[in-house]
């Protein structure tokens, strides 16, 4: 099955590039198109998208609430990832703050375009530019790094986040740490749990926001 796709971006010259790369691919299927986050949700109820491909600034509903609405209204909702402009935009991190799954520059080249769609469509959280990690360790705070202490990951844990934060893939980990990859997906999930974390994007932004991982 091809992974659907549903383009949300008020810029009809975005959506049809995005179109044009992703449907190039055998295994990627363009579902629909929205021009604001406000239809978002009549969208993804009728299509049923694997994932979003979600711009930040739109002008009725920007992206950062469209998240919020998604994961708040759907019950098996969709993978989303942020389209901007900009890497250094606090609304991104905002974004992802909100239950985004990854991140991608518009400038992209089309075959990081097509990597992100399937890194994310797979569950797999994408490696936060520079930038972001800067803004994740700047809005740390105490009660992150509090929140941390609290989930007393054990040493192996701490290390699987820390590689998480890198943007590795489960097999990625799993080859770093020579370990089983179902080894690792066991720490992954315990990991989510002890930091009660949606996905792997929001255990990530805890590590830099309570300073578990330093950004570099």
């Amino acid at each position: 099955m091809p992974v659907t796709v549903l383009l949300v971006d008020d810029e009809p010259l975005v959506r049809a590039g995005l179109r044009a790369v992703l449907e190039a691919q055998p295994d990627i299927e363009v579902v629909g198109e929205a021009a604001d986050g406000a239809a978002v949700i009549p969208l993804v109820s009728r299509l049923r998208p694997d994932v979003v491909a979600m711009d930040v600034r739109m002008p009725l509903m920007d992206g950062i609430e469209a998240t919020r609405a998604v994961l708040r209204t759907i019950a098996e909702p969709p993978k989303i990832l942020v389209v901007t402009t900009f890497e250094n935009d606090e609304y991104v991190y905002d974004a992802l703050r909100a239950g985004a799954d990854g991140f991608l520059l518009k400038r992209a080249r089309p075959s990081e375009i097509v990597h992100a769609v399937r890194l994310v469509a797979e569950g797999e959280s994408l490696l936060f530019p520079a930038a972001v990690r800067q803004l994740a360790a700047e809005y740390g705070t105490s009660l992150a790094r509090e929140a941390m202490d609290r989930a007393a990951l054990t040493d192996r844990e701490g290390a699987v986040l820390r590689l998480m934060a890198r943007g590795l893939s489960n097999a990625e980990i799993a080859a770093e740490l020579i370990v089983g990859l179902e080894t690792v997906k066991t720490h992954v999930s315990a990991v989510l749990a002890k930091l009660g974390a949606r996905d792997r994007t929001q255990a990530v932004i805890a590590a830099y926001e309570s300073g578990f991982v330093a950004p570099s």
